[in-house]
Order: structure tokens, then sequence, then C-alpha cells
């Protein structure tokens, strides 16, 4: 007998538990949306009931029915040059000043993009700093993408995307930098794709976000405000370890570090604000 529905206390079990592997919270306002989701899953495994479903996804050694389900409730709403002027900023200010106080340092400049979605604003990051950095043509610069949906990552290496995606994108930097597809589709050019580098990454896994070290410019825009508190102030404290002494992150307009973490020093640059890592 197909399941058609889970129970309040199905729905709060599951809450709970994707809250603990994500840091991602769903209030009851978002029940439809888990529930419909759950369901589809549980249809397409086999499941008899959400007890079967549930246990198969937890204790699975491949953790793949997880993956896919994280894939299923995680939202990639984003476009080109979304919040443009953090990219300006980073092209005027901060990228001079990031050279600078690494002059001792050795190896590339370290730049991430995260979440990265389906690749629009890694790569927003990589045309800003081509058209429009001229410290590019002397210094290494290295851009990474990550993300926790495994499915949006491979759009974002696939590098096509449709007339919405690229509607704020300049016609002649979209003539420069994109082949038009069927379907009203564009392909942004192979130097830019093979420009940024894309992995996933869970930033609420402690043995996922190890890694994540070394980098002078994080994006980490409009994730945080799925979090509760405690899950910010563990994700300010894992992006403040994985920035270099002098590193920045910028964050979603409507997100504030101080609300998070004293860590950070607020820097007020002209059209944006940005968190910087103190130097010492």
């Amino acid at each position: 007998m197909a399941v058609t529905a889970l129970t309040l206390d199905e729905f709060k079990q599951f809450r709970e538990y994707f809250y603990k592997k994500t840091g991602i919270e769903f209030d009851d306002s978002k029940r439809y949306f888990v529930d419909k989701r759950i369901l589809r899953r549980i249809e397409a495994t086999g499941a008899r009931s959400f007890r079967e479903y549930f246990v198969h996804m937890r204790f699975e050694a491949s953790q793949s029915e997880f993956q896919e389900l994280v894939n299923q409730m995680t939202v990639n709403e984003t476009y080109f040059f979304r919040e443009d002027h953090q990219f300006r900023v980073l092209v005027s200010d901060v990228m001079d000043e990031v050279v600078h106080n690494r002059r001792r340092r050795k190896g590339p400049i370290r730049l991430l993009s995260l979440p990265c979605s389906t690749g629009e604003e890694p790569y927003s990051i990589a045309l800003h700093l081509i058209e429009e950095w001229p410290g590019l043509a002397q210094h290494d610069v290295e851009l990474s993408g990550c993300d926790i949906d495994t499915v949006a990552l491979g759009k974002c290496e696939d590098g096509v995307f449709g007339e919405r995606s690229v509607q704020h994108v300049p016609p002649a930097m979209l003539k420069r930098h994109f082949t038009p597809l069927a379907g009203r589709r564009y392909r942004i050019s192979d130097q830019i794709r093979d420009a940024v580098r894309f992995f996933p990454r869970n930033l609420s896994d402690p043995q996922q976000t190890r890694a994540l070290k070394g980098y002078d410019v994080i994006f980490c825009r409009n994730m945080l405000i799925y979090f509760d508190d405690q899950s910010r102030r563990r994700a300010a404290d894992t992006l403040f370890d994985a920035l270099n002494p002098g590193g920045f992150l910028f964050l979603g307009h409507s997100e504030s570090m101080s609300r998070m973490s004293s860590l950070y020093t607020v820097r007020k640059f002209t059209d944006a604000i940005v968190y910087q890592r103190p130097l010492s």
C-alpha cells in the first residue's frame, strides 16, 4: 500500500535528523514542502512506510539516498550578477587589499563561492575578475565553488544557463563569453568554465569542512538564513577558520555577522559591508 502522508511525529523526526546533518531547519510552515519530497523518495525507493525509508536512508553505507534527499530539499534560486555591488567591491577594493596583505605568502590568491548552487555566482566572480581587475595579469588566482547539492554541481560543470539566469549580464559581455544555444540557453566559454573548480561540501559536517583552509575571499551569501542561531554560529566559526589572516567574507544583504560572531572586523566599503578576519 502506497504511503500517502506523513504523521506529525514523522515530520518532526525527519526535521530533527536533517537539521543535525545539514544545519538546515524546516519550521512548520515548510511541512508541505518537506512531506511532498519525502513521499516522492519513498515511492521511488519502493519503501513500504516512512519508518522503512527513514532507516534505509540513515544507515545506507553509501549515503546515496540521503544525498538524493538533500538534492531534493535544497533551493537553488540564483542568477548571474546577483547583488552585483558586492562583485564591484571585490574588484575595486578587496582584491588589491588581499594582494597587499599576503605579500609574504606564496601560492595563488584563493577565492571560494559557498554554496555555489548551479554556478552563476562563481562564474560571475570570474567574469568580474577577467573584465575589471587589472591585477589578474600579475597574480595567479584560484577560484572554487562548492555545494551540498550534487545535482547542482553537475549543472555548474555543464556551464549551460537559461535566459533568466543571464538576463543581467551586459549584452557585450554576454557576446564575448557565452555561446547561444537552442531553447534560449547559453553556454559559458571554456575559458571561464575551466577557471573554476567545483566540489561537494556540507558546511555542517566537521569532517568535510576541515579541508576548507587558506582562502583569501569567501562568498557565502543567502545560505545562513536557512540556519538557526546555533548553526549560524558554528558556520561563522568554520568560515573564519577557512580564511587566511586578512581574508574577506561576503554575506547576503539580509545576513549580519554581528548576530553570529565577534571574531570578524566589519569593513564598510562604498557599496557593501564585508567581514574580515583580522591580520593578527
